[in-house]
């Protein structure tokens, strides 16, 4: 598999962001029916480049392609009782347009945001909008990699950060948005 270390920073873990309770305008209340599926699906979006995954590098990202890590969204959100929907995009404003449609109908959302993590302002601004949790995903470990890699405009946004455990790092992000739902523990 791709990805080296193995580094989830979710808020109240030493080192992580603080923890914070959501409010009600934050969070729009129960997103489950009867214990059963959600009425809100978790989305999935990914950033620029990921749909050459499986042939973009595959000695940093794997040999999974953009399809087989959204049949693991989906399967372990199907597991927890949630839709995914998926999305991707080359360009910073199809992805900001799509968080903007996203930002009331989500219970969660996943991003890589690919390179547009270290750049972005924009899908920043877009995020902080959400009216639920994101967590970030990166498939490699970033803090391995090139200096320009370090930096995240979305971090200190998120509800976690997932890196450097390739693919299933997706699996990861669905499992912890699961237990951001409420009933569970809320850490936006």
């Amino acid at each position: 598999p791709a990805g080296g270390t193995t580094r989830a920073i979710c808020p109240g873990d030493p080192g992580g962001p603080p923890r914070r309770r959501a409010s009600a305008a934050q969070w729009a209340g129960p997103m489950r029916l009867n214990g059963g599926m959600s009425e809100l699906p978790i989305h999935v979006l990914n950033g620029p480049n990921l749909n050459l995954l499986g042939e973009r590098e595959p000695h940093i990202y794997g040999a999974d392609t953009l399809g087989d890590v959204e049949e693991l969204a989906r399967r372990t959100g199907g597991e927890l009782g949630f839709d995914v929907e998926c999305f991707q995009s080359n360009h910073e404003g199809a992805l900001v347009d799509e968080i903007q449609r996203i930002r009331r109908t989500s219970v969660g959302v996943v991003i890589n945001a690919g390179a547009y993590t270290h750049t972005s302002v924009a899908i920043r601004d877009a995020l902080a909008n959400l009216e639920a949790p994101f967590v970030e995903v990166h498939i490699s470990n970033v803090h391995a990699r090139e200096p320009f890699r370090h930096h995240s405009y979305l971090s200190d946004k998120a509800a976690a950060v997932i890196v450097g455990c390739g693919v299933q790092g997706y699996e990861f992000a669905v499992r912890r948005l699961d237990a951001l739902v409420p009933g569970g523990e809320i850490a936006v």
